[in-house]
């Protein structure tokens, strides 16, 4: 992320200065950026003294850090050479918590702070992601204008950027992003489950559907539902293989120490008394998932599996759309419970989160794009600014759409378990052949997160895979 970013920078006609533990990775970024011709944008340093005199006054920096202690180390490194007014950036996916203390720190030393969520995976990091900043109204107005300049361009060619709110709200509303992203993927997965397993259909008859739900509907203009239409058609231009078709099983990103923010959306919304059940629902099947080797012990036990079965339905066309509904209000149920927590964390820490800004952020580049939830959203949130809090659960369009949704849900629900041995009851979490495969596929293809291949780890161990796939050209 932070090397595409330092391109994109470079790109866009801003100096970049580079400084990584890993000088391999810093000579990969120059030889990038002499190719495209932009090698006079972008130096290397090896130590924060050099680093920070190549820079002029204010100095910006951009975080692309691991969450946890290692900013700390960073800044702490870095405060010696700091002055007045210098800005630091925080484009990881970081704690909102800790974004705040070190915010606080910062201050006492007049140095500006922004936590800023970065969403799109490393293509959009490159090319344009959503960004989300929060900090004082000063320090972003500074920094808006080169912000600007990078983000995710929006249908209009609005950038996909915005003042979130003061502290450590960019961060907060970047982790409760991903909480949602969780919540859509699961249901997409399902979807692709039922319609692979249940319906038999092959991969490019899914393919078809998912590119017919995205182009119109309610799933307009979904990120997730697109690239899913790319991943069903995929195959491996060396072998010829469909690539989907031998992707593991096996989502470990919160048990390997890559990612923090769905653990921390769930927490937040059990600590603050938010129900959010479709975020927890998606968040423990990603919890089976990591753990194949206990699922694979389980099938042991018990003497077997219970594979899934074929779905007798007596109109598979009406079915399908029974299916496009159900998928859509699973969606929008995570938009929903998302927005209602971060709606509890704003009036907890008075951050004067603006949701117009808000979803313009999530408008293109992010993960959660979806056009025609944004669309129904933004009168809804013109309204809700003028009354200072938001619970969509209250506004007629969501509603109108939530109850539209509940048959379909209930169909899908009722028809679809013999298909999903994950939903059939609580303990069947912890069999084999999870839909999870087409998770893993999408996280690959926006994230780079990585996958094994079936076959690859027999022991299923809840371990960083070693595959990678470029879906689409980088």
């Amino acid at each position: 992320m932070g090397g595409g970013m330092a391109l994109l920078f470079a790109e866009k006609g801003i100096s970049v200065s580079l400084q990584d533990p890993s000088e391999e990775v810093m000579d990969a970024l120059v030889a990038e950026a002499k190719k495209l011709d932009i090698g006079d944008r972008v130096q290397k340093y090896t130590d924060y003294k050099s680093l920070c005199a190549s820079l002029g006054s204010p100095k910006v920096f951009v975080f692309s850090l691991p969450h946890g202690s290692v900013g700390d180390t960073v800044l702490g490194g870095l405060l010696p050479f700091l002055k007045k007014g210098d800005i630091i950036i925080d484009a990881g996916n970081e704690h909102w918590e800790n974004t705040e203390r070190r915010q606080g720190k910062c201050t006492t030393k007049g140095i500006r702070y922004v936590g800023m969520g970065v969403s799109g995976g490393y293509q959009a990091a490159r090319r344009g992601p959503s960004m989300c900043p929060g900090a004082d109204d000063e320090s972003l107005d500074i920094v808006m204008p080169l912000l600007r300049k990078a983000a995710a361009k929006d249908s209009k060619g609005n950038p996909c950027v915005g003042k979130a709110g003061t502290g450590g709200s960019g961060h907060y509303v970047k982790m409760i992003h991903n909480g949602i992203e969780h919540g859509m993927m699961c249901a997409i997965s399902e979807a692709w489950a039922i319609m692979h397993k249940g319906l038999g259909m092959n991969e490019d008859e899914i393919g078809d559907v998912f590119a017919k739900w995205n182009s119109a509907g309610e799933l307009r203009g979904t990120f997730l539902i697109d690239i899913g239409a790319n991943i069903c058609r995929t195959k491996d231009s060396k072998t010829g293989e469909r690539v989907v078709d031998t992707v593991e099983d096996k989502v470990v990103q919160d048990l390997t120490g890559e990612e923090g923010t769905g653990i921390w959306s769930n927490a937040e919304a059990v600590n603050n008394h938010v129900p959010a059940p479709t975020l927890t629902v998606a968040h423990y099947l990603r919890i089976a998932s990591a753990y194949r080797a206990d699922r694979l012990h389980v099938k042991k036990s018990m003497g077997g599996a219970f594979p899934p079965q074929k779905l007798a339905v007596e109109d598979k066309r009406d079915f399908l759309e029974q299916l496009r509904q159900a998928t859509y209000t699973a969606c929008l149920a995570a938009y929903v419970q998302g927005i209602n927590t971060i709606d509890h964390g704003n009036r907890a820490n008075m951050w004067n989160v603006d949701f117009r800004e808000v979803l313009q952020i999530w408008r293109a580049g992010c993960i959660i794009q979806a056009d025609y939830i944004a669309d129904m959203l933004q009168p809804v949130f013109d309204r809700c600014a003028a009354k200072g809090d938001v619970n969509l659960l209250f506004e007629e369009e969501v509603a109108r759409d939530l109850r539209k949704g509940q048959s379909a849900l209930r169909t899908v629900v009722v028809e679809a378990p013999p298909t999903r041995p994950n939903r059939g009851s609580a303990p069947l979490t912890q069999l084999p052949d999870l839909p999870t495969s087409f998770y893993e596929a999408e996280l690959d293809y926006f994230g780079k997160h990585m996958y094994d291949k079936k076959g690859d780890d027999p022991a299923g161990l809840p371990t960083e895979g070693k595959h990678h796939y470029e879906w689409k050209p980088a």
